[in-house]
């Protein structure tokens, strides 16, 4: 009989489900899990929310086969270490998503009718109406930043209140976005004209202090923020700084550096201040449970594989090719100005095409730096449906001579008008390698590291005046391309540098060269 831990405090469907379907279930939320591990060490499968699951709880389960985290994100799993163990890592995206929302909703209504300060002093025999006077939601502006699961059922929540609804996520189709009735406008524009801002992105490098000083001087005096993403999203020193200097600004949020006991840096900034209840009522924990449970016993009694989050790739695919697929999608978007992208069509050639579903995660991972990591190909193809982009793996021409490669031609979208970028890569000595950019061809440039890209009108001395900027800020090149295109005249430079290229280097140097693009590519 299959043994399960359940070490968290977890609605009992999960336990009951997996009883039902003659599991042994060991729920215990009171001893720490390293304790549980050594006392049942036959255990096959966990499922966890907040629990840490290090290398040590794996390695003391020398039979676990399956960890389910009940929620979206799986950060507290070494997915890493899982797979180097043989362990598939599952989660339950959207089981949380409205009791996100609702959240939301109750902080606006909390914050704008002052309940919480108000039931502290009417508790303490106080009658302060007059100090409390509100504000209402009805017919407010209202921007949400990041239209996934969370986004989009808060749109739902905010429309009997008549608001205006403005909206910016990059990869939403402006359309699918005017569809839910939300009008899709720039960042910028949201914290200028919004009454409520609130944000609904993931964490990491990409968003890290995405709301910035710049972004917090547009807010209007009486504008209120809600961080219920991540941590760190927001820069809560540039919010002290505006609020210390005048700017009337409401801040609530219910993130933090740890979900613990303990002083929160929040503190000191925030106007509404909660212990990151988003996820936690009764429906979601029920709704988690029962996802985990379900997907536990599908996984076993079926092999049903399409929620493992950290998938390995089958025998005889070499991991070169998967990352030269995530290499050429992130160069296609780079190129193509990270414009909003609609469509994607690929082209796996040889012995490649046999294994083209396995190469849909990485190109949603190029594509969408945002996207969630790891997906099995069922995963990534509902993900790239979910922001809108077609996506279609064509068949190869029998007259190509390529050889185990891969072509990707990506459509991009700006302000109604269609733009396509094309790339091709072959992986060489093991490896990835882009041979053609667009019209560009004989490239066989390695993307790993720091590529910098200019295309220029053909002419003597550019490379010159490129290697010269580079010089003499302490960049050592250390590789080059420069194929030129004689139809047009036009050529493309692909410079390898040992070291990042600011942006304002970047463009001093498109400048001198009266580059008509230049961008640079850091994976």
């Amino acid at each position: 009989m299959n043994k399960v831990l359940i070490p968290t405090k977890l609605s009992d469907v999960a336990a009951n489900t997996l009883k039902t379907a003659g599991y042994e279930v060991i729920q215990d939320a009171d001893t720490p899990l390293d304790v549980q591990a050594a006392s049942h060490p036959d255990t096959v499968a966990l499922i966890v929310r907040s629990e840490k699951v290090t290398p040590e709880i794996m390695d003391s389960l020398p039979s676990l086969k399956l960890v389910i985290r009940a929620g979206a994100g799986y950060d507290n799993i070494d997915i890493v270490y899982a797979r180097k163990k043989n362990v598939d890592v599952m989660n339950t995206p959207g089981a949380n998503s409205n009791a996100v929302a609702e959240e939301v909703m109750a902080m606006i209504l909390a914050y704008y009718r002052h309940l919480v300060q108000a039931d502290t002093t009417t508790r303490a025999g106080l009658w302060e109406k007059k100090k409390y006077m509100g504000s209402e939601l009805t017919k407010k502006t209202v921007g949400i930043i990041g239209l996934g699961n969370i986004g989009r059922n808060l749109v739902k929540r905010l429309q009997g209140f008549e608001p205006t609804l403005l909206g910016y996520d990059h990869f939403l189709a402006r359309q699918r976005a005017l569809n839910i009735g939300v009008t899709p406008t720039s960042i910028e524009d949201i914290f200028s004209q919004c009454d409520i801002i609130t944000l609904h992105v993931p964490g990491g490098p990409s968003t890290h202090h995405m709301v910035n000083a710049e972004l917090i001087s547009r807010m209007k005096d009486g504008a209120v923020l809600i961080n219920c993403s991540r941590y760190g999203v927001v820069d809560e020193e540039a919010l002290a700084a505006a609020k210390a200097a005048g700017k009337t600004i409401g801040y609530l949020t219910d993130v933090h550096p740890k979900d613990a006991a303990g002083e929160k840096p929040s503190a000191a900034v925030a106007d509404l201040l909660l212990p990151h209840l988003g996820a936690n009522t009764r429906e979601a924990n029920t709704k988690a449970a029962k996802r985990a449970a379900e997907q536990m016993v599908a996984y076993f009694s079926d092999g049903d594989t399409s929620c493992v989050v950290n998938g390995e790739s089958p025998n005889g695919l070499n991991p070169a090719h998967l990352q030269l697929a995530f290499l050429l999608a992130a160069l296609a978007r780079k190129a193509g100005g990270n414009k909003p992208i609609r469509r994607v069509e690929c082209t796996f050639y040889g012995n490649l095409r046999v294994f083209r579903k396995w190469f849909t995660a990485p190109i949603l991972e190029g594509l969408l730096p945002h996207a969630e990591k790891g997906l099995m190909p069922p995963a990534a193809e509902e993900s790239l449906r979910e922001h809108g982009i077609v996506f279609k793996a064509r068949e190869p021409k029998d007259d190509k001579p390529y050889e185990d490669s891969i072509t990707l031609d990506v459509v991009m979208e700006d302000e109604g008008e269609y733009f396509n970028t094309s790339v091709r890569g072959v992986v060489t000595e093991g490896i990835p390698m882009v041979s053609r950019l667009n019209n560009f061809n004989g490239l066989y440039a390695d993307l790993r590291g720091t590529t910098i890209f200019l295309h220029y009108k053909d002419r003597p001395g550019i490379i010159a005046t490129i290697g010269s900027a580079l010089y003499s800020n302490g960049i050592n090149i250390d590789n080059i391309a420069a194929p030129a295109d004689h139809s047009t005249q036009e050529a493309l430079a692909v410079l390898k540098t040992n070291k990042p290229v600011s942006d304002e280097l970047l463009n001093k140097i498109a400048g001198e060269i009266d580059a008509i693009t230049a961008f640079s590519l850091d994976v």
